[in-house]
């Protein structure tokens, strides 16, 4: 009967939706916790969320960004012209790299620029970048191309727009399965298409401040320039493939150099709030070689 096919097929796509957004609903997720660990991430203190120190990854990202930015000396000449003082200290670690790396250049500068993996690589010892995944219809993951990853290591980034409780996430949400669910409800919408990209885009561009980018554009393209920035394509984990990452919330201090926030892939969605930016990083859970992909669970992916 085309009638009952019909409703049959609605209450088929109601489900569907209700599967898709169900965990957004708080009485739905009081009810089913307990029985649903697995689903959503259930941690009593954030203080166990933590595989490294919050000091350390504060140090990797400081320690990444600052090999970024001088190699990319030469595009920053309006940023350091009001900077003086962070000129010159820039102007000396330069000198070191220089001298450390025996480059010689032509160019003006009399520096060599490499790619943003070799700056990784040449900084952490090691590059991440995206490729189709070794899980069967998996799509795009995650790999270690080049070198050797230590546990407990920061080895990529969660990037996307941050939404605090209440804030419309609504119509970015719709078919979208990157959104990352934090311990406290913060959402990060890591979506480099659609809705979410143009979002993104505009609370960048927003938040700039003259020459100053409080957050970086570049993770929406096929070639970001933090090569960190690749964490929402990281998979989850199988029965075949135990997870080698996972999910670490980090809260950007406010002494962060300015002149480095062009790095960081992520932007709160709310522009007048005095909290600090939350980032997600993703740390390695044991040592990875060259060639393997990065698995994690998805406890607090919303899905």
């Amino acid at each position: 009967v085309p009638g009952r096919d019909g409703a049959a097929a609605m209450l088929r796509e109601l489900r569907r939706r209700w599967r898709s957004y169900r965990y957004r609903f708080v009485p739905w997720l009081a009810l089913n916790l307990r029985r649903q660990r697995r689903t959503l991430r259930y941690v009593p203190e954030s203080s166990q969320d933590k595989i490294v120190a919050d000091e350390d990854v504060f140090e990797t990202l400081l320690k990444t960004f600052k090999a970024l930015f001088i190699n990319d000396f030469s595009r920053q000449a309006d940023i350091l012209a009001l900077l003086p003082e962070v000129k010159c200290q820039y102007l000396e670690l330069l000198t070191v790299e220089q001298k450390r790396s025996k480059v010689i250049s032509c160019n003006h500068q009399g520096q060599h620029l490499f790619t943003p993996e070799e700056v990784l690589f040449n900084t952490l010892g090691f590059t991440v970048s995206r490729d189709q995944s070794s899980l069967v219809s998996a799509g795009t993951g995650v790999f270690v191309t080049k070198g050797f990853v230590p546990k407990g290591t920061v080895v990529s980034m969660y990037p996307g727009t941050v939404y605090r409780k209440h804030e419309p996430i609504f119509f970015q949400s719709l078919g979208n399965p990157f959104i990352f669910r934090c311990i406290d409800g913060v959402l990060i919408d890591g979506n480099d298409k659609g809705l979410s990209r143009s979002v993104y885009r505009s609370c960048s561009r927003r938040d700039q401040l003259g020459p100053f980018q409080m957050s970086d554009e570049s993770w929406l393209t096929a070639c970001p320039q933090n090569p960190l920035a690749v964490g929402q394509y990281v998979n989850n984990c199988s029965n075949e493939k135990a997870a080698n990452v996972c999910y670490q919330e980090f809260d950007v201090p406010g002494h962060f150099p300015v002149e480095l926030k062009q790095y960081l892939p992520n932007i709160a969605y709310s522009h007048d709030i005095e909290s600090h930016l939350r980032c997600v990083v993703l740390v390695t859970l044991r040592d990875i070689k060259q060639g393997e992909e990065l698995f994690s669970n998805y406890y607090t992916v919303v899905s």
